[in-house]
């Protein structure tokens, strides 16, 4: 904990899916000031905003709607203010994904569909190394640590992978299907894995994002 992080304010977005409490316990172990909240103007005003999410992509984005959550990150982006997506919470904001045949739009905020992995044996569940790009903010550190899994979905190399631009993807592998595990473009941010379930690997993880707050 630095006195530079206990001066650092987080939120975490409540819409209603998503491991909240474990977030939040794991980004106040940083040292920053953090609050569970719904309200807008609150999710608007943070340093930090945490966007969590368990289950299937189609109830997130239900959920996220419900709130103006969509809105709210857009909003925050536009002001160059920093959001992270959390396993589901980091699906979402890719432009769409396929559960049992359903597609649903997502966030947008990157190209890309969230799909089922190529995989024998799902969900995906358990620790797993990472690749991460040189240059990488939330890797520094632990870019040989193993963090954990849990899922059955994410966007696929070999899926519909297109051109991310200027943003640093992570990847990893999982029964042969190699997928995203975290990306990182300016203010916004994603893991596909739970940083909070990762023990050191996982706290060093958010304390990189909270000091780059």
């Amino acid at each position: 904990m630095s006195a530079e992080s206990s001066n650092k304010s987080v939120v975490v977005l409540d819409y209603g899916l998503g491991n909240i409490r474990s977030a939040e316990r794991a980004v106040a172990r940083t040292g920053a000031q953090v609050m569970v909240s719904v309200d807008r103007d609150a999710a608007l005003a943070a340093d930090g905003l945490v966007v969590p999410g368990v289950g299937a992509f189609a109830a997130c984005m239900d959920g996220l709607l419900s709130i103006g959550g969509d809105m709210i990150i857009a909003e925050r982006l536009e002001a160059d203010k920093p959001v992270i997506g959390i396993c589901v919470g980091a699906q979402i904001l890719f432009a769409e994904g396929v559960e049992h045949g359903n597609r649903v739009e997502g966030c947008g905020r990157w190209p890309g569909v969230v799909e089922e992995l190529h995989a024998e044996r799902l969900p995906h569940m358990g620790w797993n190394t990472i690749t991460a790009p040189a240059g990488s903010v939330l890797f520094d550190g632990v870019e040989d640590e193993r963090f954990y899994f849990v899922h059955s979905y994410g966007v696929r190399e070999q899926g519909s992978v297109r051109d991310f631009g200027d943003a640093l993807v992570t990847w990893a592998e999982h029964g042969g299907d190699r997928f995203i595990a975290g990306i990182e473009q300016g203010p916004l941010t994603a893991t596909q894995f739970h940083p909070e379930k990762s023990g050191g690997a996982g706290a060093k993880l958010l304390a990189n994002w909270v000091s780059s707050l």
